[in-house]
């Protein structure tokens, strides 16, 4: 375990300054997405006017005759919009230039196929149904500690992602508005990825880089199997066990950097839960002696970075 020195260390920090500044500037543009104008009355009163909020999807909202009051909100509505457009771009040119530094400094090294599929769930509003779990974990929670872990300790050619059934209908709206599938999601990133024929929960690309969609045990009456989409190919989720946990206790989450400088927020489980879990894995004597070996591995990691680097967790 290496502490990044210190001209790393405050470029990571400038770096997430303005990824963070940049991520609220988004939120704030999405509460004035669409527009206004003045429609004209009918043609028994040509000179009437209506204002019209219109949405990103071409839907129309009349709020109205033209007052003073919605003259006025016509004028905020446009006025916060302009100024919304005009942050956004600025720190979207910021964000280049720190993401340039970042290269330049070799702040990160995370694959940045990883980073831009978190970009990608970021972007089109699914990164919120998903937690981060497995080995890729480790690069949140290295970045958040300011070290770099062991290479041994990082091993790993694929990415676990857990989904939340909970939310399921909510995901399956937002997917729809995106995409026609998760694997087109992913594919959006890298054309070549592809649905494993005999894995159905795996997609793999051309390198060999695997994306797993895993979900807890089924409970109750929540369906299982259950694919993602409608679509030929795509993702039937598998079920993994005692993944609750790793949805029901709070998560964690940081913003990570990729060996070519771009930048993504991961969304995983905290630490102190993936020693736990990472422990329990350990134990399991049925499970590969190797991959236990390397569970033990990365909990003691986690457990030292917790202790030295993240005491405030």
């Amino acid at each position: 375990m290496i502490q990044n020195n210190a001209s790393i260390s405050r470029q990571y920090i400038d770096a997430v300054s303005v990824f963070e500044a940049l991520e609220e500037a988004l939120k704030e543009a999405a509460q004035v997405r669409g527009g206004m104008y003045w429609h004209a009355g009918p043609p028994a009163s040509p000179d009437a006017k209506y204002l019209v909020r219109t949405t990103p999807a071409g839907a129309e909202t009349s709020l109205g005759a033209r007052t003073a009051e919605t003259e006025a909100i016509y004028a905020r509505f446009t006025k916060r919009k302009s100024e919304s457009a005009e942050r956004v771009a600025g720190l979207r040119a910021a964000l280049v230039q720190q993401q340039r530094l970042n290269r330049a400094l070799r702040v990160g090294r995370v694959d940045p196929l990883v980073v831009a599929l978190l970009a990608r769930l970021s972007s089109t509003g699914l990164s919120e149904h998903f937690r981060v779990v497995g080995t890729h974990a480790l690069y949140a929670y290295e970045a958040a500690a300011g070290v770099r872990l062991d290479a041994q300790t990082l091993a790993t050619r694929d990415i676990d992602l857990l989904w939340d059934t909970r939310k399921r209908i909510i995901f399956s709206t937002q997917l729809a508005r995106v995409s026609t599938s998760m694997l087109g999601v992913l594919q959006k990133v890298d054309g070549t990825f592809r649905m494993r024929k005999s894995q159905k929960y795996t997609a793999v690309n051309k390198d060999g880089f695997e994306v797993d969609i895993i979900r807890p045990e089924q409970a109750g009456d929540d369906p299982h199997p259950i694919k993602l989409s409608d679509e030929d190919e795509d993702f039937w989720v598998a079920q993994a066990r005692r993944a609750n946990v790793l949805l029901d206790l709070p998560g964690f989450s940081a913003v990570i950097v990729a060996s070519n400088g771009s930048m993504a927020r991961m969304n995983t489980v905290h630490p102190a839960t993936f020693v736990v879990f990472k422990r329990w894995m350990a134990g399991q004597t049925e499970r590969e002696a190797m991959k236990r070996r390397q569970d033990a591995l990365q909990a003691d990691a986690v457990q030292e970075l917790l202790e030295r680097y993240l005491p405030q967790l």
